[in-house]
């Protein structure tokens, strides 16, 4: 494996088919090493003082020269304190980045042998919290912006009237006629309160924003952006139509919510969920799986730990995390 790897090679520095895995990971030394040198490309760096020199002990841990602290390579990541092997948690990573569409828990249960059913929940939340990579970059060029409500629609009710399913606001680059990147976000309420700040942390200032007419984008151009409002209605053209790109995730995201998880997502844990689709659809046109594998490992270990109560909390709906 190269060191500060920015444009990893298959079969250099991950592997690019379930053969090759099952020969780089044979071994649980194996895989703490390879974790190891995902971890510090450059070099051993202690999380306690900074240090870059250390040796190895006798149960595999590395003691840093300087403050003398033991440390795993598991250790401060999302990896930290289970009591399953890491080849275990390798061959999950591997399956969920090699379903193209999306993995249940109980797929991912009766794949790896798992006894429970908790845990292969478990292992699936926090595999999703590293679907987010730590300051990604910024949506820019021109972008989409509308909501969509998960769950379905209650009937007789349409349009922002929808007070009982939960709110997902939507981004999306658009490239020529395709739809580039997207951010997903699950919002409280319709209101400029919540949808402004949700487009400030998603796009680039300066970039252009298209939106149908809801007064509650008005605020867009006063905080960076150029806001092209859209009045549907006016226009004769369908939705679908005048912002095709947002429409079209939206419709995408409906069908997976229910053909991968049959509409089972209570509202805390949505936004998980949302993390994972946003994964796929941004990778949708990725040639290579062992990529996608690596990339999601080095996500991973920049995390740290979260119990398993503040799993089953969800995240605070204030702080959308696109």
């Amino acid at each position: 494996m190269a060191e500060n790897i920015t444009h990893p090679v298959g079969g250099v520095d991950y592997p690019r088919t379930l053969m090759e895995f099952d020969d780089w990971f044979a071994s649980e030394a194996a895989c703490a090493d390879f974790l190891r040198r995902v971890r510090w490309p450059d070099g051993f760096r202690c999380p306690a003082c900074g240090g870059t020199e250390a040796w190895m002990t006798v149960r595999g841990q590395q003691r840093c020269a300087g403050c003398q602290r033991q440390t795993s390579p598991s250790a401060g990541t999302i990896f930290e304190g289970t009591r399953k092997p890491l080849r275990l948690w390798f061959q999950a990573m591997w399956y969920v980045t090699n379903q193209k569409h999306g993995v249940s828990a109980l797929g991912v249960q009766r794949i790896l042998g798992l006894g429970g059913y908790q845990t292969a929940w478990t292992w699936l939340h926090k595999l999703r919290r590293a679907m987010v990579r730590p300051g990604r970059d910024l949506l820019n060029g021109e972008v989409e912006v509308d909501e969509t409500y998960v769950g379905g629609r209650e009937v007789g009710v349409t349009g922002r009237k929808t007070n009982k399913k939960s709110i997902v606001a939507v981004a999306a680059e658009i490239r020529g006629r395709g739809t580039g990147r997207i951010r997903l976000a699950r919002v409280e309420d319709v209101s400029a309160e919540s949808l402004v700040p949700f487009v400030q942390t998603a796009v680039c200032p300066g970039a252009t924003i298209r939106t149908d007419g809801w007064r509650a984008y008005n605020g867009l151009t006063g905080v960076g952006f150029e806001h092209q409002p859209k009045n549907i209605s006016a226009s004769g053209d369908p939705a679908h139509i005048v912002m095709p790109q947002v429409h079209r995730v939206a419709g995408l995201l409906d069908r997976w919510w229910l053909g991968i998880h049959h509409g089972a997502i209570s509202a805390s844990q949505l936004d998980y969920y949302l993390d994972e689709f946003t994964f796929r659809f941004n990778r949708r046109r990725s040639k290579s799986r062992g990529l996608l594998f690596y990339r999601l490992l080095q996500q991973a270990v920049q995390l740290e730990p979260v119990p398993y109560k503040k799993l089953v909390g969800g995240r605070p709906n204030s702080a959308p995390q696109i």
